[in-house]
């Protein structure tokens, strides 16, 4: 049985951390249910670290659909939640509700995560309303990041402070089952989740937070093109896959690969019997 919206709310009751990390393919969501983690994102990230992109912005509702489905295969434990793409929520409340029924029936996630605090909450209220869970997520808004000037820090200032806090409290209000806090300082993260009485799931904001979320392919050192402040590799498999890719190439080349360990055997008198075809010219 996967978890569900009411047992990750009462993990923040009972003072149990939260761990969330995303998946954007079969394999990886399989590997990590198996190892027991209770939240999967299928993050809009994979703009970046699996199709090239330069930001999360060109991606589409039918990429995160087609990445999501097998994500929901790959994962049978997990919580799954589908991470709503740039400009899928933010004009119209119907666009907002068509999309995330979108994840829900077409990719089968058991909820969706969309950016922005008190200017989304009537719409994260409505979504609510119609039963899809929504995670929200304040701070850094990686869709925003070009009116936002950059990958930082949000809410160092008593202005921005007070902003943050505020978003967080209107999703709380608007039913929100948890909320992401990126790059928030870590004070600040601290009373938002003394304040809200939901799940704060941090990534760049401290150890106060509820839970953590962190990308895939940050934490196994796959995604080399920057590592982020927040992200810890706790493994380096981008030398280990080179490595063997090299090793590949060589014996190949070599001749040494395959062996008849990698062969497949026949009767020799199989082929006694056989007449080399003539070549016609």
């Amino acid at each position: 049985m996967r978890v569900s919206i009411t047992q990750i709310k009462e993990m923040k009751q009972k003072g149990e951390k939260i761990a969330m990390l995303t998946a954007y393919d079969y394999s990886t969501a399989k590997l990590i249910d198996e190892a027991g983690i209770p939240l999967i994102l299928v993050g809009d990230s994979l703009g970046m670290v699996v199709l090239g992109y330069s930001s999360t912005i060109p991606v589409t509702m039918d990429e995160m659909i087609h990445h999501t489905k097998a994500v929901v295969r790959g994962a049978t434990r997990a919580l799954v939640v589908g991470d709503m793409p740039f400009m899928t929520y933010q004009v119209s409340v119907e666009d907002a509700l068509r999309n995330a029924a979108r994840f829900m029936q077409e990719g089968g996630t058991q909820a969706v995560k969309l950016e922005g605090g008190e200017v989304m909450a009537e719409t994260v209220k409505k979504i609510v309303s119609y039963g899809i869970p929504v995670m929200g997520h304040i701070g850094l808004t990686p869709q925003s990041i070009n009116q936002l000037g950059g990958f930082k820090a949000v809410g160092k200032t008593p202005e921005a402070a007070v902003r943050v806090l505020n978003d967080a409290i209107a999703l709380d209000e608007a039913g929100a089952f948890a909320i992401v806090l990126e790059c928030v300082p870590e004070p600040l993260s601290k009373l938002i989740t003394e304040t809200i009485s939901v799940p704060t799931i941090g990534i760049g904001a401290g150890k106060y937070c509820d839970g953590q979320v962190q990308v895939i392919s940050d934490i196994l050192g796959l995604y080399t093109d920057f590592v982020p402040k927040h992200a810890k590799q706790y493994a380096k498999l981008f030398e280990i896959i080179k490595k063997a890719t090299a090793d590949y190439i060589a014996e190949v080349q070599a001749g040494t690969f395959p062996t008849a360990k990698q062969s497949y055997a026949m009767d020799e008198s199989v082929l006694a019997g056989l007449k080399k075809p003539s070549r016609k010219h």
